[in-house]
């Protein structure tokens, strides 16, 4: 059982994967001034790096280079085998809720994944090129994702349909909505663009010293960044301002996480040092740079992070119109204040009535 004694701890998994093809859990302890690590897990399941880590309620994913997707129940405290879908390396992980998993790799394909049975509802063919990033709405109605291809797209998942295209300058490697889904970042190299979700256009550009590795938004204003050095920065979004910088590690910092407390903050980063550290943050008009909560030496080359807890909110979705092709007419449908509630396996399901195109040339 999964049981904490004393009604304050947070019952709280860091978990995080490394270049040595191991992935890490540890247990938090969070009734204590100084937070301690205790480790929990090692799966070695992996024959490659691995590149990408997600977390919901039951189930912790970590994608490869070496193109699998492997399971870890939570509450069974099991290995569940592997996703094979992708023909490439893993490069992006995210749940929706505790019912849907998106995944992007090197083949261009985004695939949507039922939890239920670990079935892929929906192969898309999202990029010409690499998939290299995607991020969900809060909604669950609407993907962005980004690819080598120069272009940043945004899904209905409804139906699976490209609502619209952007063309963008560069390849951008990571994309973000914020917590309330008006408006979403994307990072090239060492930029980050922060898009109007009603204009789709760029409303400002925040540079950071070094190329971006990993950013999280703390709140719809803040946004972490940790890129190519050992110092995480703290950009409001808003104002296109850098407010507030630590110095997290010894060498770069690979990934930044987050998740909130009664009243405070806690940003958690990991690093190329071995060590994942947990950082206090209260989140006001002035930011003063963090404490640290407590720290664990993996002792292994880290590459990403997640924050795994036990119990998260039921999301709801509705369905936006299928037609909405421009940035304005899907910002309209989002904002439509009447939520329906349907299970998230008829979000996704293919329309079975239609036949399926066949495509040329016998590709898969």
């Amino acid at each position: 059982s999964l049981a904490v004694a004393g009604s304050m701890a947070a019952v709280l998994e860091l978990i995080a994967g490394s270049y040595e093809q191991i992935a890490f859990g540890y247990r938090i302890k969070t009734d204590e001034t100084e937070w301690t690590a205790k480790a929990d897990f090692t799966h070695h399941a992996h024959t490659a790096s691995i590149s990408a880590v997600a977390a919901s309620e039951r189930f912790v994913v970590t994608g490869s280079k070496d193109e699998t997707i492997q399971l870890y129940d939570m509450k069974k405290r099991t290995e569940h085998g592997a996703l094979l879908h992708h023909d490439g390396s893993i490069t992006c992980l995210e749940f929706y809720g505790s019912s849907n998993l998106l995944s992007g790799a090197e083949d261009g394909l985004l695939c949507v994944w039922s939890t239920k049975k670990w079935e892929c509802l929906k192969s898309i063919k999202a990029h010409k090129g690499h998939v290299t990033s995607l991020s969900i709405h809060p909604s669950g109605k609407l993907a962005l994702s980004v690819g080598t291809d120069k272009t940043l797209r945004t899904w209905n998942l409804i139906n699976g349909r490209s609502a619209f295209i952007k063309n963008i300058k560069q390849n951008a490697h990571i994309v973000k909505w914020s917590p309330d889904g008006d408006k979403y970042v994307a990072v090239a190299n060492d930029t980050m663009s922060i898009y109007n979700l009603e204009t789709a256009s760029v409303t400002g550009t925040v540079t950071n010293p070094k190329r971006i590795s990993s950013i999280k938004f703390l709140s719809n204003s803040i946004v972490a960044v940790a890129g190519d050095d050992e110092i995480v920065r703290l950009c409001d979004i808003e104002t296109q301002k850098w407010v507030c910088e630590f110095k997290a590690h010894e060498t770069r910092v690979k990934a930044v996480d987050s998740f909130h407390m009664e009243d405070y903050c806690v940003v958690v980063t990991a690093s190329n040092d071995g060590f994942i550290k947990m950082w206090k943050l209260h989140l006001k008009e002035e930011l003063e740079p963090p404490t640290l909560l407590g720290e664990v030496n993996t002792t292994a080359r880290l590459t990403c992070l997640a924050v795994w807890k036990p119990s998260s909110v039921q999301q709801t979705a509705e369905e936006p119109a299928a037609e909405a092709t421009t940035s304005e007419e899907v910002a309209r449908e989002l904002s439509k204040t009447k939520r329906v509630r349907i299970s998230a396996e008829e979000v996704v399901l293919e329309d079975e009535s239609k036949p399926k195109k066949k495509k040329k040339g016998g590709g898969k």
